[in-house]
């Protein structure tokens, strides 16, 4: 599939198969998220696996919604600020570095079949004390991953976008 094809099916799912994912499949994504460019190539970046019962448990406690609680499996997406890079006017790229690492993730496993969706509201400070996560790093994204449902999700999730028209500025604002 070429990537616009990848993009045009990479989408939210929010209904997970109540199936395990196989292994090769998860280091897939998990290598693709470990390959994603980062300003100045700092890597400011952890990613903590979530799929034990206990572990998904204390996860649904951090965003109790009935759908997230279907998914097999979860990535914890943690940036560091000490570790990333500040431009020459502070502006800080852990934030830019997670969100490409964590595109790196959704696309991949959408490759590979598999659903998943940005989460990015939710109890952060829970997020760490049930993760041990230190005060120096920050969870940025949780990212519920699986086979969806029904495969047919990918196309029939509705992707609404802007025309080109509307967000192409061409030499000038």
């Amino acid at each position: 599939m070429s990537f616009l094809e990848l993009a045009r099916k990479r989408c939210s799912i929010r209904k997970y198969a109540p199936k395990n994912v196989e292994q090769e499949k998860i280091d897939y994504i998990l290598e693709a998220a470990r390959l994603a460019p980062s300003a100045v190539n700092y890597q400011p970046w952890y990613f903590v696996w979530v799929q034990s019962a206990e572990g998904k448990a204390k996860l649904q406690e951090c965003y109790p919604r009935e759908w997230f609680k279907q998914a097999p499996y979860y990535l914890i997406v943690c940036g560091d600020h000490q570790q990333s890079w500040k431009r020459g006017d502070h502006k800080d790229h852990m934030d830019i570095d997670t969100a490409i690492a964590t595109e790196h993730i959704c696309l991949a496993a959408a490759e590979q079949g598999l659903g998943t969706c940005w989460v990015c509201n939710f109890d952060t400070e829970l997020c760490r004390k049930h993760f041990k996560i230190p005060e120096t790093i920050e969870p940025v994204v949780l990212i519920p991953f699986g086979y969806p449902s029904d495969p047919a999700l990918f196309d029939e999730t509705p992707k609404r976008r802007k025309p080109i028209e509307e967000i192409i500025k061409r030499e000038s604002f």
